[in-house]
This record gives C-alpha cells, sequence and structure tokens, in this order.
C-alpha cells in the first residue's frame, strides 16, 4: 500500500445531493470523469462526503459506484469503528482512513489495522479532530498496520513541521498532506501524498503540481502552487464547513456535475455570491495555467 500511495493524489470526494437524497446519476457521472483523472484513488466516507451522516444503504452505495468505476485504483474509506471498517472490506476497500478518536487511539489503530491497511490523521480539533501527543504519534506508527498519517492542520503551519520532522526517521511510514490551504509547502517539508477535498476539483492541476515536485520541475511547482492558493482561498475559508458545498459548486463549474446536486443537508447555507466566487476562482485558476 505504501508504493501505490506514494507520490500520489487522493481526492477526498464530496457526495452529490439534491436536498437530502443522494443524487445517484450524478455521482456515478462524477464517477466516471475522476476515473480518467491522473489520480492514484479517492478516499470516501471522509468528511468531505460526509460519510459518518450518511446512512448504511448511502454510504454502501457510494462506496460501490466508486469501487467500481476505479477498478485498478485505491479506494480508502474513511472508518470510525472496527464494524465500518469491516463493512468497507466487504465492499471491496483497499484502505482505512481511522477517523481521529481520544479513546485509546493506539488499540483502535491496530484493531482496524487487523481489517486493511490504515492511515492514522491527525485532524485540528475545529473540525472534530484530536491534538494526538508525540508519544501517541510514535505508537501509531510503530504499529506495521499503519502505513502513514494524513495531517490537516488547515492554518498551523508549526504543528505540520512538527509531525513531519517526527515522521521522518519512520522511513516506511508516508507523511500525507492533507493541507488544502498550503499544498505546494507540505511537500517541501516532506509530504509523499496528498488526501485532500481540494482534489474534488481541479484535479489535474494537484497531480501535475505532485509531479511537478517529485521531477525537481520548480519553476512549474511554485506557478502551480500559487495558482492552487488562490484557488483554496475561494474554496477553504469561512464558515470552514462551508467547504465541501464550496468544492460541489467547482465540480459544477467545471461541467463535471449538474448545477442542481450541490446541496450539502449538513453544512452551512451559503450566499449566492460565493458561488459567483467559486466559480470564477475555478475559470481564473484554468486561465493562470493555460
Amino acid at each position: 500500500m505504501h508504493r501505490r500511495l506514494d507520490w500520489g493524489l487522493i481526492p477526498a470526494v464530496p457526495t452529490p445531493f439534491r436536498g437530502h437524497e443522494v443524487a445517484d446519476d450524478a455521482l456515478r457521472g462524477y464517477a466516471t470523469w475522476m476515473a480518467g483523472q491522473p489520480i492514484t484513488g479517492v478516499a470516501v466516507w471522509a468528511h468531505t462526503g460526509r460519510g459518518l451522516h450518511l446512512s448504511p444503504p448511502q454510504r454502501r452505495r457510494v462506496l460501490q459506484v466508486w469501487r467500481d468505476a476505479l477498478p485498478g485504483k485505491v479506494v480508502i474509506a474513511g472508518v470510525n469503528s472496527v464494524e465500518m471498517a469491516r463493512e468497507a472490506k466487504a465492499l471491496g476497500a483497499d484502505a482505512l482512513l481511522a477517523y481521529p478518536t481520544a479513546d485509546e487511539p493506539v488499540g483502535f489503530h491496530a484493531a482496524l489495522a487487523r481489517e486493511l491497511p490504515v492511515i492514522a490523521f491527525y485532524l485540528y480539533a475545529a473540525a472534530g479532530g484530536i491534538s494526538y501527543d508525540n508519544r501517541t504519534l510514535h505508537a501509531l506508527l510503530q504499529l506495521p498496520g499503519v502505513v502513514g498519517i494524513k495531517v490537516a492542520t488547515l492554518d498551523s503551519v508549526m504543528t505540520f513541521q512538527r509531525i513531519a520532522d517526527l515522521v521522518r526517521p519512520y522511513r516506511d511510514k508516508l507523511l500525507i498532506t492533507g493541507e488544502d490551504r498550503f499544498l505546494g509547502y507540505s511537500f517541501t517539508l516532506g509530504a509523499r501524498a496528498a488526501l485532500i477535498g481540494m482534489g474534488a476539483a481541479l484535479t489535474d492541476l494537484q497531480a501535475e503540481l505532485i509531479r511537478a515536485f517529485r521531477e525537481d520541475n520548480f519553476g512549474l511547482f511554485v506557478r502551480l502552487s500559487g495558482i492552487l492558493d488562490r484557488f483554496s482561498l475561494a474554496t477553504f475559508t469561512d464558515p470552514m464547513e462551508g467547504y465541501i458545498r464550496r468544492m460541489l459548486w467547482a465540480a459544477a463549474a467545471q461541467g463535471v456535475i449538474p448545477d442542481d446536486v450541490c446541496d450539502d443537508p449538513w453544512g452551512p447555507q451559503l450566499e449566492p455570491a460565493e458561488r459567483e466566487a467559486v466559480r470564477r476562482a475555478v475559470t481564473d485558476a484554468r486561465a493562470a495555467r493555460a
């Protein structure tokens, strides 16, 4: 799994909704489109996809659609229990993203790893995460079934730097960036893969950024970093829970999903002007790369 994820882009994909119902036609179309993008795989049931809010039938349908659309790629399922892990495994998931927990995190990750390879998750507290201390992080990285850790601090460069330094001696573990607001910089600190909600749109530009860094094409890397940082200003901003709806808007602005499937039943209501700002950010990013 380490080899399959190395230098890869794994979009955490949102779930298209019409009102409170999953838009099955849009979901299938979105998965088909994503299959043609330069990605390593996708993450389903993650926060971006509202995995913990979906009903069991919705959850199963979402994973089945993505598994069928990406037969040769990695499907990672976000889980907060061993039961969810077993369900994901039965549905064909390749790996698990462990939702943060304060309840015996090392034992929890070890139990998940008996089902599938596990990615640990350091998530900022405002999004429901747990600030694992260094001792816990070392214990997680020492588990054979943990292939790496996704770090999503949102805006704490110092925290990312600290964890990157901590992970560095574990050469068999991946530092996976979840930093939509400083994606490029996180690679300069040692990230070797990206599992990010921003990957749900402008996917090719983010894959190109990773490739440029890997190939030491630093002129292109800096240029793409600037383009994507500007895009993230329009999509990952207050209210932060609105980012899921904004990423659906961004996908719609690219013509990937219909305009009427951008509902997020659990997110904040946003003003129409914000949708226009996201549309403009998509257009500007494409123009800047042209």
